[in-house]
C-alpha cells in the first residue's frame, strides 16, 4: 500500500476518533446531538474530511474495499453542495452504524 493511501486512511481514522471524542463528556444521545449546533457542524466537517479522503482512495486504487465507501463520498457531497438538505437522522446513523465498522477496517488495513 502506498504512502498516499496510508495518509488518507490515517485522515479518516483521525476524523472518526475526533467525532468519538465529542461524546466522551456528553451522552451519545440523538436529541442532545440534534440541539448542539457546534457538535453537529464539527461532525459534518469530519464527515467531509472522511468523504474526501475516501474519494481520493477510490480514485487512486479501486481495489481497496471499505464498507459503504461510495455512500460516504455521496454524503460528503451532500453536506458540501446540498447543505440545506442535510438530515440529522442520516448523519447520526452514519456515525453510529457505519463508522465503527469503517474504523475497524481501516485499523486492519493500517496493520498490514
Amino acid at each position: 500500500m502506498g504512502i498516499n493511501i496510508k495518509t488518507w486512511l490515517y485522515d479518516i481514522l483521525n476524523a472518526i476518533n475526533e467525532i468519538e471524542s465529542f461524546f466522551i463528556d456528553t451522552p451519545k444521545d440523538f436529541f442532545i446531538y440534534q440541539r448542539d449546533i457546534r457538535t453537529k457542524r464539527a461532525v459534518e466537517r469530519n464527515i467531509e474530511i472522511i468523504g474526501e479522503a475516501m474519494s481520493r482512495i477510490l480514485t487512486y486504487d479501486e481495489k481497496i474495499e471499505l464498507s459503504n465507501s461510495r455512500k460516504i463520498v455521496d454524503t460528503r457531497n451532500r453536506i458540501i453542495h446540498g447543505y440545506d438538505s442535510v438530515s440529522d437522522d442520516i448523519i447520526w446513523g452514519i456515525v453510529n452504524k457505519h463508522f465503527p465498522l469503517l474504523k475497524s477496517e481501516i485499523e486492519t488495513l493500517l496493520i498490514e
